[in-house]
């Protein structure tokens, strides 16, 4: 079996996989809110959903980590675990996952300061695991690493290069993410689909675009850290540095205070300054105007970057919606679309309601697909390739 931790800034999602039954879901869960009164444990077996059982008070991610082996040992039996895989969301140089060592330890360490919201959370997490498990190898998924063939233009920012010398650039994220999709995509439409000019959006609490050719990533909306690209739950997306300058130098902000700003009081939150989720504003947008505008913002923007994405890929052939927003929010697919017919984007409304797999119209010049998203199924992936583990040919990737 294989286990993977996916641990996100105020969240932690675990599975269990079974190598020999074509990397099957055994057990899977999360620990959420994190943090807050109200964290708690749900988990579900195989393919079932997630049920919510109890009440789980923790501090910090490291905390939740520390009550996971019991919480395996008392549902599973995981005494053939034979790995452990982590998503890393920040790689800097790693463009391939690979087997956690004293050395990649501290390679992480000197970057933690890049994504305070996860590394440093993310290393204790592998110095945990490494205590109550320390026989079994485990193996750092990078999110970076999808993105790492983007040319140096997409790459680049335009600051003195001594800073790009330091590693001061655009590395983009969500990367598990977009290689399951892409693997899904190839797996029910083909090669040539797969290989076309394709725009994926993560649409979840964090929100992500990236234009892809030939199967590789050209560019990508997240950029130095996850906090950049489109207004997210609680993140801003894309700042002017003035503003930044005014924070600092009007308002006093110091640099703690400001990453707090920009990462948990802003977008979604901070616009209609009553909820972070989008579920929640889609109910209330008609009685408050401030959640409608919030709305507004989101998909303005996510419209602005297709329209990008396609000048980028010379024209598109395959949209493809994931995460949670992206899967379940049919509202916001269509104001996204909405008046992108120039670009061959059209929807079928009754297939994007009832969020069909396909939600274009058969004679549609772009597909325009939903796709469930597997970030927990492409880091056991990796685990097992990275340990050389063998794995029995895959039917269905859609395990969790």
């Amino acid at each position: 079996m294989v286990l993977t931790v996916n641990a996100g800034s105020s969240s932690l999602k675990f599975n269990l996989f079974d190598c020999e039954e074509s990397l099957q879901s055994i057990f899977h869960g999360e620990i959420a809110g994190i943090g807050t009164d109200h964290a708690t444990l749900s988990f579900g077996y195989g393919k079932s959903d997630l049920i919510t059982r109890e009440p789980l008070p923790v501090s910090d991610i490291a905390a939740a980590g520390n009550h996971l082996p019991g919480i395996l040992e008392k549902h599973t039996d995981i005494g053939s675990l034979v790995g452990i895989g982590h998503r890393i969301v920040h790689g800097m140089d790693h463009t391939a996952p690979a087997r956690i060592t004293s050395r990649l330890l501290e390679d992480l360490k000197k970057i933690q300061a890049y994504d305070p919201d996860h590394l440093p959370g993310e290393l204790r997490l592998i110095e945990s695991f490494s205590q109550r498990f320390p026989g079994v190898p485990q193996v750092a998924c990078f999110d970076t690493s999808f993105h790492a063939t983007m040319p140096d233009v997409a790459r680049r920012l335009a600051i003195p290069r001594r800073y790009d010398k330091k590693g001061i650039q655009r590395y983009g994220f969500h990367g598990l993410s977009y290689a399951y999709l892409l693997e899904e995509l190839e797996r029910i439409a083909g090669r040539e689909a797969a290989q076309g000019k394709v725009i994926m959006a993560h649409l979840g609490s964090g929100a992500s675009l990236a234009a892809i050719h030939g199967g590789q990533c050209l560019d990508t909306s997240m950029g130095f850290t996850p906090a950049s690209g489109i207004p997210m739950s609680t993140r801003s997306g894309d700042l002017d540095p003035g503003v930044a300058w005014y924070f600092m130098e009007i308002e006093k902000m110091n640099a703690p205070a400001f990453n707090h700003l920009i990462n948990h009081e802003s977008g979604l939150l901070g616009v209609s300054e009553t909820s972070s989720d989008m579920q929640q504003l889609l109910k209330i947008q008609s009685e408050d105007h401030r959640a409608a505008e919030a709305i507004e913002l989101f998909c303005y923007q996510a419209k602005k970057w297709i329209g990008a994405y396609a000048a980028v890929l010379g024209g598109l052939d395959t949209l493809v919606f994931s995460g949670g927003i992206g899967e379940h929010a049919p509202a916001i697919r269509a104001k996204i679309c909405q008046g992108m017919g120039f670009l061959g984007i059209d929807l079928n409304d009754e297939q994007n309601a009832r969020n069909a797999a396909i939600i274009s119209p058969d004679a549609g010049k772009v597909c325009v697909r939903v796709i469930k998203t597997n970030e927990e199924h492409m880091i056991a992936k990796q685990v097992c390739q990275v340990l050389l583990l063998p794995v029995s040919p895959s039917i269905d990737h859609q395990s969790a």
